[in-house]
């Protein structure tokens, strides 16, 4: 057996991505491949775009794929290729009705070497979310976590008589049975209950009533799982502590918002929306690659002659350009006396970042209005660095006004095939965030046009109109506040 191989089995949380401990994340960064299950939030899956992914399923006893079968994969897959390091995903935490112990068994039994990183359970953290601690010092001094799962055998409630606070996970289908086995083993009627569903996630619902009446209340507010259970006298704390559903109100409450990005890329889109209450599904739709030729931008520079314009047309430009003028063990001293123009505040942003100023930035973003807007006169030439996809506006805005174009290849753009699970997120989405036509053009391929889309930008615009998306709403400004309220607008439209 190669001593590559490696198994992390990792507590994902209980859905908010925020939760997921830096130790996870670490081991995240380092995987060959992970397996992650229902219950664990997809978009964790965007510190790892190295790895291999494969979706396990198992949702209650519906299971995609059976717990023997995950912990026969697990083993197996760790020792392809030589030895793998692999992550397995768990919603929750590993040991905490996880199952984790027999993973972790079978990998020892296997002699591979494996690690548990613990993970913030359900348990606590739902019902923390919900405004209900597990316990409080003048409340409850104790708590127990138990599985609501009556297949697993005899519960002993009997047992439990001196504990304070009790906590069901996976009970939501056997509430009343369990309920009134608690009853008949000598728990008051009368105590304070509640149930909790997708707690931490902008989905999360909550109900309250007592041991006698929950269930009763759970099904008619149609609560399912995943949902946690508490009983005890600290749910009559909740009206006081309550905080985190009490917050999420506005157009985006509860709302699915997809974010399209690229493969290896993060979104500080995503934060804002999940601030405003919306559950956000990042999808990679598209994905950047080298140029076809890699010394082209380099060589079109150093024999530039009499060019007089650089035009930066997305921020991927620009990382390309210093890029490229790295691995040539160049800096940007090659480009003296060449004035620079940027497409937009973002891309002229991109540029400051790295110690250069744009000389110029349209009044308003777009390849149209920068070719329109250009300050050169006919018989001038400007060289486009962009991808292979770059569209003809500036080309033909130039041109109509006698400056001579030229364009160079900086990087590729093609299509990042989202995994299965996120495609089917995907088409549940309330609104979907767009910031290219390249991305308007790779989800109207992937999934189709019976979108209701958030743009940013003219380009993008005309990009989603001419595909016929079935709504498309404008950020009035070039910025990821304006998208957010674009998104808003599309979600109170819709």
């Amino acid at each position: 057996m190669s001593s590559r191989a490696f198994v992390s089995l990792i507590g994902a949380g209980p859905g908010d991505p925020g939760l997921l401990t830096l130790k996870g994340k670490e081991a995240l960064e380092r995987a060959d491949v992970v397996l992650f299950d229902y219950l664990a939030n997809p978009e964790l899956l965007k510190y790892c775009p190295q790895a291999s992914t494969v979706y396990v399923g198992k949702k209650g006893f519906s299971e995609y794929i059976s717990q023997e079968q995950i912990t026969a994969l697990v083993v197996r897959t760790a020792l392809e290729n030589g030895g793998q390091r692999v992550v397995r995903l768990k919603g929750g935490d590993v040991y905490v009705f996880g199952r984790g112990g027999e993973e972790a068994e079978a990998c020892y039994e296997a002699g591979i070497p494996f690690e548990i990183v613990p993970g913030i359970s359900s348990a606590i953290a739902a019902p923390a979310y919900a405004g209900i601690p597990v316990t409080h010092r003048s409340v409850a001094r104790s708590f127990a976590v138990l599985t609501g799962n009556v297949k697993e055998g005899d519960a002993h409630y009997e047992r439990l008589s001196s504990v304070d606070t009790l906590v069901l996970l996976m009970g939501v289908k056997n509430l009343n049975v369990i309920s009134s086995e608690l009853i008949a083993a000598g728990r008051a009627p009368e105590t304070p209950a509640a149930t909790i569903q997708w707690g931490t996630t902008p989905q999360q619902r909550t109900v309250t009533g007592t041991l006698a009446t929950i269930a009763a209340e759970v099904e008619r507010a149609g609560l399912e799982a995943p949902a946690v259970t508490v009983v005890g006298e600290v749910v009559n704390l909740r009206e006081r502590l309550r905080w985190f559903d009490r917050d999420h109100t506005g157009a985006l409450a509860g709302k699915n918002v997809a974010v399209t990005r690229t493969r290896d890329g993060g979104s500080g889109l995503s934060e804002l929306l999940r601030a405003r209450g919306a559950n956000v599904l990042e999808v990679p739709l598209i994905r950047f690659e080298p140029p076809s030729d890699e010394s082209a931008v380099v060589s079109a520079l150093q024999h530039r002659g009499a060019l007089d314009w650089l035009l930066l047309s997305s921020n991927q430009a620009v990382a390309s350009l210093f890029g490229a003028l790295d691995a040539a063990g160049l800096d940007a001293r090659l480009l003296g006396g060449l004035k620079i123009a940027a497409v937009g505040p973002s891309t002229a942003r991109s540029l400051q970042e790295r110690g250069l100023r744009a000389d110029f930035v349209p009044s308003t973003p777009g390849a149209r209005h920068l070719g329109a807007e250009l300050p050169a006169t006919a018989g001038m030439r400007t060289l486009h660095l962009t991808s292979q996809l770059a569209e003809a506006e500036l080309q033909a805005a130039l041109e109509a006004r006698g400056v001579l174009y030229e364009r160079v290849e900086g990087y590729r753009t093609v299509p990042a095939e989202p995994e299965l699970n996120e495609l089917e997120r995907l088409k549940g989405s309330d609104v979907v965030t767009l910031a290219s036509g390249s991305a308007a053009r790779h989800l109207a391929a992937l999934a189709g046009t019976d979108f209701t889309v958030a743009v940013m930008g003219p380009q993008t615009e005309g990009a989603a109109r001419e595909l016929g998306f079935r709504s498309v709403v404008v950020a009035s400004t070039p910025s990821l506040e304006a998208l957010v309220q674009a998104a808003e607008l599309a979600v109170g439209g819709a």
